[in-house]
């Protein structure tokens, strides 16, 4: 197994032993860890303390920049589909996990699993109701503001 999965494996072991979820991340960048993390919900009401996304924000905290694409992520489990999308939104272009969704769904941890399914379905029929409410011509028309000032 590579030492980065371990590693990941290992913070995924400590925080079960400390009260929390079995999950950790470490991200690496021309084979140096930059950052690490661990599921953090045990710890203060954030449901975006995951693993990964602790890892992504130091990283871009201490990198002044929210670009990742010379990084790997190495995590614990299969990301959920937050985690997955600050990925997407970081330029990561490559994560390595160890235990998938359906392993966190055998002893419990289900969200994840139940999240995927769910954005698989047609918007109108998707658990949380999504309303379009368009703004029409408004002078609060941000989109535009910012596609005016970007020039």
């Amino acid at each position: 197994m590579n030492p980065f999965s371990e590693r990941a494996l290992q913070l995924a072991l400590e925080n079960v032993n400390d009260g929390g979820h079995p999950f950790g991340a470490v991200l690496v960048c021309d084979g140096v860890i930059i950052a690490e993390g661990v599921n953090e919900l045990h710890l203060h009401p954030d449901v975006s303390a995951h693993a990964e996304m602790v890892a992504i924000k130091k990283a871009q905290q201490a990198r002044g920049s929210i670009d990742l694409s010379d990084c790997t992520m190495y995590a614990s489990g299969e990301p959920c589909a937050m985690c997955l999308t600050a990925m997407y939104f970081s330029n990561l272009k490559k994560v390595i996990y160890s235990q998938s969704v359906e392993d966190a769904s055998r002893v419990g941890l289900a969200l994840s699993e139940k999240v995927y399914r769910d954005l698989e379905k047609p918007k109108n029929q998707r658990e949380i109701t999504m309303i379009h409410e368009p703004i029409g011509n408004s002078e609060l028309d941000a989109m535009k503001a910012y596609a005016t000032k970007k020039g």
